[in-house]
């Protein structure tokens, strides 16, 4: 499983966060279970392989920071939202633009231009190219209004298959 793989899989929890009464705990005791996999693979390919527990830790702690940080994530949503009410935000993107934004400030050894270009991919696949440009828009002027240069400059490296 790549890292992109791994980062969908946590907008897919983050998502479903929005919908459920479960803790983020819960939610990723639940979900990140070979069960739930074989369950979903016919379904979504996405599902077709197993994290490892590296994967799985990833997922967990973006799941979790997402959880944890979603006022503040909000907050810069509609920082840079500009003209448009967080409302009028579908809650797909906002679950892109969430797990995007926690990598970029709690993350700091993955590329903030690999989290925007993962994002702007994932949000390629349930979105609306308008809503994929605002996304991108969003994520770009988030990086370069809260992050010092020499992080916002760093350069996307592109992840090894199975971290």
């Amino acid at each position: 499983m790549t890292r992109s793989i791994a980062r969908e899989i946590a907008v897919h929890l983050s998502f479903e966060l929005g919908f459920s009464n479960l803790s983020a705990e819960e939610l990723l005791d639940r979900s990140l279970t070979r069960e739930h996999f074989e369950t979903l693979r016919e379904e979504e390919p996405l599902y077709a392989e197993f994290p490892n527990e590296k994967q799985r830790q990833y997922i967990s702690a973006l799941v979790k920071g997402v959880c944890s940080h979603g006022p503040e994530l909000d907050s810069y949503i509609s920082k840079y939202a500009i003209g448009w009410a967080f409302s009028r935000i579908s809650r797909m993107a906002a679950a892109v633009m969430r797990v995007a934004m926690y990598e970029i400030l709690y993350m700091p050894d993955i590329p903030a231009a690999a989290a925007i270009n993962d994002a702007v991919e994932i949000a390629k696949h349930y979105e609306a190219p308008e809503t994929v440009s605002f996304i991108n828009g969003i994520l770009g002027a988030f990086m370069r209004g809260e992050l010092p240069p020499e992080r916002a400059n760093q350069p996307a490296a592109p992840a090894a298959d199975g971290e």
